[in-house]
């Protein structure tokens, strides 16, 4: 048996939305979640509502959700965001029966995918680094 070990979240400075069952191939998604990985979430927001795919807007509704739950819920100011973590997993097929001819079925498989959007607070660690520059050390994230 193998023990994965899993690094717990800092619940101080990071935020997170959960978007399960959404109908798209992960393959899709991936492509545009590559894109947004590291940005600021206002140059996010900006690069979605320009791209032409499809699988934009549910990946846009999810940081949106995020960056709510983020100035909500811990009081984070939006412009000091980031998304630190952005990933795609594939989900459940849905299996649908298609009538064809001669009494025969036609089997269309829907796919689809869970997204996580993580969101980072980066003046937590501006206010820091400002401490430990006049301490004279070095802080690594």
């Amino acid at each position: 048996m193998i023990n994965k070990r899993k690094r717990k979240r800092d619940p101080y400075t990071e935020v997170y939305a959960l978007g399960q069952h959404i109908c798209m191939s992960a393959h899709k998604a991936r492509r545009i979640i590559d894109q947004i990985r590291g940005r600021s979430y206002e140059e996010t927001l900006m690069i979605l509502e320009l791209m032409p795919y499809r699988a934009c807007y549910p990946i846009f509704k999810l940081i949106y959700s995020a960056g709510a739950n983020a100035s909500h819920n811990m009081g984070f100011n939006e412009a000091n965001l980031i998304i630190s973590k952005a990933e795609v997993n594939e989900s459940a097929t849905v299996k649908k029966l298609k009538p064809q001819a001669r009494g025969r079925g036609y089997l269309i498989k829907r796919s689809t995918c869970h997204i996580t959007i993580v969101l980072k607070d980066i003046s937590f660690y501006e206010e820091y680094e400002e401490y430990d520059k006049y301490l004279g050390r070095v802080l690594k994230i």
